[in-house]
């Protein structure tokens, strides 16, 4: 019998949880089956060291209904390792990420399903519009295209992991092994025959989201040090070109002070804002080479995504 596999990452989403598994739940108890062969499925939790009631509900959902199943961190592991995790985790033929939030839509799984059985390995949805905050809407676009621009292989723009994967797809993803994925990147790395699904994305009802500035910044520098060498080559193109420049401005003030011995006078402010300006490119450069270094630290600690500390209903 075809199985689906559902995977929900979550932190202190107490008011969410109950939630999204009733509707995931409505959604799949409702699917035609496929060929004469019912789907059976499984929805994995993954939860990141909740401070909140969390855990304790989804241990009641787990005792209710058997095919929900949860792995506690044993501490907050972060927004990218604890989801992909969980991906990893799913045994089903088909695997679906979605949000604990209900920012990713469920009645889409129906969607990704159809493609899927037409023969698609990877399902994504797509924001063509989002009911969060415009500014904020925007400067994520503006992200996404930055970096497909950037990328040495192009990206789906306003993609956020919200999709569907075979199991082609996911054992692929298991034996690449990053300890660090740019989830989004990687998938579009692959090169799998791929279909797109626009849909809006709703606001969040309740609770607060878990992303601040230093999720979003870890998220965009990582899309770009996965996937572009771009910014290293701009350094060394923007060191040469500063080194010209600083080079045609000598010869200038050398024959202004040739020519004009007595009444030119150099003065303090182009040597400080030159100072200044060279200095706070260096700085720039010297900070994406950073960021790069600790990309590549990160991957040669390879420590594991996660640590559990308890799993409910696998056995």
């Amino acid at each position: 019998m075809p199985m689906l596999s559902v995977v929900t990452a979550c932190f202190n989403e107490e008011q969410n949880v109950a939630e999204v598994h009733r509707q995931v739940r409505e959604v799949l108890e409702t699917l035609p089956p496929r060929g004469d062969e019912p789907y059976t499925w499984e929805h994995v939790f993954i939860d990141n060291a909740s401070t909140d009631r969390t855990v304790e509900i989804l241990r009641g959902i787990c005792a209710e209904d058997r095919r929900v199943k949860v792995i506690v961190n044993t501490r907050n592991f972060g927004h990218i390792r604890s989801p992909f995790h969980g991906l990893l985790q799913a045994r089903g033929d088909a695997v679906i990420s979605i949000v604990a939030d209900l920012q990713d839509p469920p009645e889409m799984i129906r969607d990704f399903v159809a493609k899927w059985e037409a023969g698609y390995k990877v399902v994504v949805g797509v924001k063509q519009e989002s009911r969060e905050k415009r500014a904020m809407f925007f400067l994520r676009g503006m992200f996404y295209r930055l970096v497909d621009r950037l990328s040495e292989v192009p990206l789906v723009r306003n993609f956020t992991g919200f999709g569907l994967y075979d199991r082609v797809v996911m054992d692929t993803l298991r034996e690449i092994d990053d300890p660090y994925p740019y989830f989004r990147g990687l998938i579009c790395d692959l090169g799998y025959e791929r279909a797109e699904i626009l849909y809006t994305q709703p606001t969040r009802h309740r609770g607060i989201t878990k992303n601040n500035f230093y999720t979003l910044y870890d998220m965009a520098m990582l899309g770009i040090t996965n996937h572009s060498k771009v910014p290293l080559r701009l350094a060394a193109m923007a060191g040469f070109a500063s080194s010209l420049l600083a080079l045609l401005v000598a010869l200038v003030y050398l024959i202004l002070k040739l020519t004009m011995w007595d009444t030119f006078e150099l003065g303090l402010a182009p040597l400080v804002i030159g100072v200044y300006l060279f200095a706070s490119v260096q700085l720039f450069f010297i900070g994406m080479l950073g960021e790069y270094i600790g990309s590549i630290h990160t991957q040669v600690y390879h420590r594991p995504l996660v640590i559990e500390k308890e799993r409910i209903n696998f056995d």
